[in-house]
């Protein structure tokens, strides 16, 4: 067991790392003295001092300080909100590289089978992966000659990817029909790989066009305008955005997504911080519409929500909603009307904290924190029904990628209607909608409800509500930085 360290000394080492943390954080001080002048805030973290000396040196093994402290830090966020969290250095990185919408790697999307195998989810198409041949349910047994049996996705993301143009070796086994399994070795060299925002884009009947987004950040407007205008192309005459199981992302995605739909200089949504008198630009913005929109205002238009709709995609709900600019299908929200700060830290080297900073508003002054947007026309799916049609959307394509804009959702996609078949009830009343008259005021008119009851303050015991009894929030949501969590079972992409 190590030697025993004094009291003295963690408390030194613990005032050493705030005041360090007061001068990286730019006047924070100020902020807790703001609290109560008679607060001593060494005394209060004493505790954890006398803590951390019990465990180095009662504890039954000989403990890793590094993971004591993670764990001090973490527990420490999870006491403010079900938004903040200590962000590990690994998972800073996976979060920086995918709401940038891409990374280094072969473009894969593995995950665990029922036998607790690694298997291809599915290969993004025109990737490296795709090109060398490997396929969906395709077994990964290798990964440069290590066998990966045993280990986290984590730990087989983190092999597969690699610098840019050097080379993997995968060794896989292709199972197919009754025939026997086939072990195949592929040498695929690594490249930037794009992550796309936009996950269908197809018209699905008489000119009604029908764009799937799957999350928000920096290449989703991109993704956006080259999705609508090749269906511009196409004839649409209305359009479906579907914004079910979006999780959101990034604050700054949210108002350019919103440039393609609303005329220059409208609000999108602000926020607002604690009132400290030294408020940062995170704390204390408002966002307006800085572009013509590539839609003109008359143009049809139905955002297609759920529960599983949140932050980001809440504020282009909430703002497109107030405007009259779209008319909501649905079902209510999720309410995630919060705004978290990614913050570097010194020390673990590398990592950050993920702290709510502020709260956003809807153009109509209210926060929908814990309380989400309601539709204008609510049609209401089970979650059994939700699931079903996800797995019936992926299944229709999990062994051609290049099927992605013919996900099957049931008749209204132009797909058999029989026995077993799920109809995506919420996509078929959005169409029907459109397909009522061309003229949308006259859909305004007669389906818009007033923003008064759809769009309701959250009270303030509600707001950023704490505890077990806390929602869980879905995926990974709004922040400056946030990761995509497509539909399915959970996995990895390298």
């Amino acid at each position: 067991m190590r030697n025993r360290q004094s009291k003295r000394e963690l408390i030194a080492l613990l005032i050493f790392l705030a005041v360090g943390m007061l001068l990286l954080t730019n006047g924070f001080g100020a902020r807790i003295a703001a609290q109560g002048g008679n607060v001593d805030v060494f005394q209060k973290i004493k505790p954890i001092a006398d803590v951390l000396d019990i465990i180095m040196t009662e504890y039954v093994k000989d403990p890793s300080i590094d993971k004591v402290v993670e764990g001090a830090l973490v527990g420490m966020m999870n006491t403010l909100d079900r938004h903040s969290s200590y962000i590990s250095p690994d998972a800073l990185r996976e979060m920086k590289e995918e709401t940038k919408g891409e990374f280094v790697g072969i473009g894969v999307s593995i995950r665990f089978d029922d036998e607790k195998n690694v298997v291809v989810y599915q290969p993004i198409a025109d990737t490296p992966a795709a090109k060398a041949g490997i396929m969906a349910n395709d077994i990964i047994a290798k990964i440069d000659g290590v066998p990966v049996s045993g280990m986290a996705l984590d730990e087989v993301a983190k092999r597969i990817r690699g610098p840019r143009d050097s080379v993997v070796r995968i060794t896989i086994i292709r199972r197919r029909d009754e025939s026997e399994p086939e072990l195949r070795e592929f040498t695929v060299k690594r490249d930037l790989i794009p992550l796309e925002s936009v996950k269908e884009a197809r018209i699905v009947k008489d000119g009604t066009g029908y764009v799937r987004v799957s999350d928000f950040k920096d290449n989703t407007a991109r993704d956006l305008t080259k999705s609508i205008s090749q269906l511009l192309e196409k004839g649409m005459t209305g359009l479906v955005l579907d914004l079910r199981w979006n999780p959101g992302g990034l604050l700054s995605a949210s108002k350019e997504a919103c440039e393609l739909f609303l005329p220059k200089n409208m609000l999108v949504t602000y926020t607002e911080g604690r009132k400290t008198g030294k408020s940062s630009a995170a704390e204390e913005m408002r966002l307006y519409t800085e572009k013509a929109p590539l839609l003109p205002a008359g143009f049809p238009l139905v955002i297609l929500t759920n529960e599983q709709t949140a932050s980001s995609a809440e504020i282009v709900t909430g703002a497109l909603q107030f405007w009259s600019r779209a008319i909501i299908v649905g079902e209510k929200t999720f309410g995630k009307g919060s705004v978290q700060t990614i913050i570097p830290l010194p020390q673990p080297a590398d990592s950050a904290l993920r702290l709510t900073t502020a709260l956003y508003y809807t153009p109509g002054e209210v926060t929908i924190d814990s309380i989400g947007i309601h539709p204008d026309v609510e049609v209401p799916m089970k979650k059994s029904e939700q699931l079903a049609l996800l797995t019936q959307m992926y299944e229709s394509i999990k062994d051609n990628s290049t099927l992605l804009n013919k996900q099957n959702h049931g008749g209204v996609t132009g797909n058999e209607v029989s026995t077993g078949i799920v109809e995506d009830t919420q996509l078929k009343r959005a169409v029907e909608i459109l397909q009522e008259d061309s003229v949308f005021a006259h859909l305004i008119e007669k389906y818009h409800k007033d923003v008064h009851e759809t769009q309701v303050a959250a009270s303030p015991d509600k707001v950023l509500k704490e505890g077990p009894d806390a929602e869980k929030e879905p995926a990974d949501s709004d922040s400056e930085l946030s990761p995509e969590q497509p539909p399915g079972p959970t996995e990895k992409t390298p």
